[in-house]
């Protein structure tokens, strides 16, 4: 027994299996319930992990009832015919299994680790399926989960970094479902009945819409038995898995919101990319160099390295199943904000007008085909990737494919893809913790002295 919840304690709080370098051979059917599956089989550790994402996120809210995405995702996993979310709980704490999952505007799913020894896995995937496929969204839970959400919101409109991410979605995207805030609005969440969750669930968790991914100490044959079972009894589903196109903005927009806050939180974008765009590579590439490396980008080395202004600046690409946002994020004092800004509008401006150079591309390349390794050296990483490939219908051979792809980028492939997805004089910014009257007598006084 002790031996047993050693294995546990250790593989569930690591979360690894070393892999070889080599890329895992992805295996791909469709099962009799209409579910796409997505399989990697390894025998490492006696450890299965297994995810089931639904197109169900965010963006396929409605304005009038946002945040009923994320509410029927969070009560999905709080109680199921049979088993309350206590019984959940405890039905995974003693075979020493984790449930977890994701949500995003794109999608919402749920996923279970767990020992691969029979008792304990069907122990798990009985608890996982009846909280799949007999949700029940009980009503007092419902009660305490919409109390708990609106709490919640009522202090992100308090902190600068929500305030900021909010405003920064409503500007780039307008009212397309991206511009919506995931978790919803406090209005719209308090009108929320059971009856729009069970509405949701019924249209948007069916089984021809399901991916499932599984890595770990299964066969073939096990991996086809538990997708069927993890599925069959979904609803038909019907709703549409397909979020409108995101419109480009024509011109720029600035929206400045004072704060308290004793730093002005920035942030400056636009529609980026979708993630089976072709450019998408590049841009992967290319933004490693702006903003995405670290301390080898050109934003750390400009804004922080050389003048000090912020002690974090980033940028990068969040690729949807549409055009996602492209950011660029910092903090600074109140009094420099103006300047760091306009120093960022500068880089970027002539990021995109001249590209990088050929010495730039050949140290990102290195740093990135490098590290590919590290993107596979888990379970749960593998797991993600077998998600994202299903989901958005990528390629089996992504993995193998990734260096490749990554080696083949040019410096005229750079510059052309950032000066046709980013527009530098169409970008929205948003400012919180704007510098105020006050401040910049302050800063002139100082400068005076």
């Amino acid at each position: 027994m002790f031996a047993k919840s050693f294995i546990v304690a250790l593989s569930l709080t690591l979360g690894l299996v070393t892999l070889a370098h080599a890329t895992p051979k992805i295996q791909h059917w469709q099962a009799p319930s209409g579910a796409q599956v997505y399989f990697v089989e390894n025998h490492d550790l006696p450890m299965l992990d297994v995810s089931v994402d639904f197109p169900a996120g965010s963006g396929f809210d409605q304005a009038e009832k946002s945040g009923l995405a994320g509410l029927t995702r969070s009560l999905l996993v709080l109680g199921s015919e049979g088993l309350g979310e206590d019984e959940i709980s405890r039905g995974l704490a003693d075979i020493g299994a984790q449930m977890g999952g994701n949500f995003d505007a794109d999608r919402s799913g749920v996923s279970l680790r767990t020992l691969s020894s029979k008792a304990e896995r069907d122990a798990g995937l009985k608890i996982i399926s009846s909280i799949l496929q007999h949700p029940l969204f009980p009503q007092g839970v419902l009660e305490r989960e919409k109390t708990r959400l609106i709490a919640a919101l009522k202090e992100e409109e308090t902190k600068p970094e929500s305030i900021a991410a909010k405003a920064f979605n409503k500007a780039v995207f307008g009212d397309h479902p991206y511009g919506m805030p995931s978790s919803g609005e406090i209005a719209s969440v308090e009108k929320l009945q059971r009856s729009d969750l069970q509405s949701f669930y019924t249209t948007h968790y069916g089984a021809k819409a399901a991916v499932v991914a599984l890595m770990g100490d299964v066969s073939r044959a096990e991996a086809e038995a538990i997708a069927q079972n993890l599925t069959a009894q979904l609803p038909a589903g019907g709703a549409s898995n397909v979020i409108p196109p995101v419109a480009r903005p024509a011109k720029a927009s600035m929206l400045r919101v004072p704060h308290p806050a004793t730093q002005s939180h920035i942030l400056v974008g636009a529609p980026g990319v979708a993630r089976n765009d072709p450019d998408y590579f590049t841009l992967y590439v290319g933004n490693y160099i702006l903003g995405g490396g670290g301390f080898v980008s050109r934003l750390m080395n400009e804004v922080r390295e050389k003048r000090g202004l912020a002690y974090s600046v980033y940028s990068y690409f969040i690729p949807m199943q549409q055009a996602g946002a492209f950011q660029i994020g910092l903090q600074t004092r109140k009094d420099q904000a103006d300047d760091a800004l306009k120093l960022v509008n500068k880089i970027l401006h002539d990021f995109i007008a001249q590209g990088v150079t050929e010495k730039e591309l050949q140290a990102a390349k290195q740093n990135i085909i490098n590290g590919f390794p590290l993107r596979i050296d888990s379970n749960k990483k593998i797991l993600d990737y077998l998600g994202a490939i299903g989901f958005y219908h990528l390629p089996l051979t992504y993995l193998d494919d990734f260096p490749g792809k990554v080696s083949k980028v040019t410096v005229a492939d750079i510059r052309d893809a950032f000066k046709r997805k980013i527009n530098s004089d169409a970008l929205a910014t948003v400012v919180v913790g704007a510098p105020d009257a006050a401040d910049k007598m302050d800063n002139a006084a100082g400068a005076d002295k």
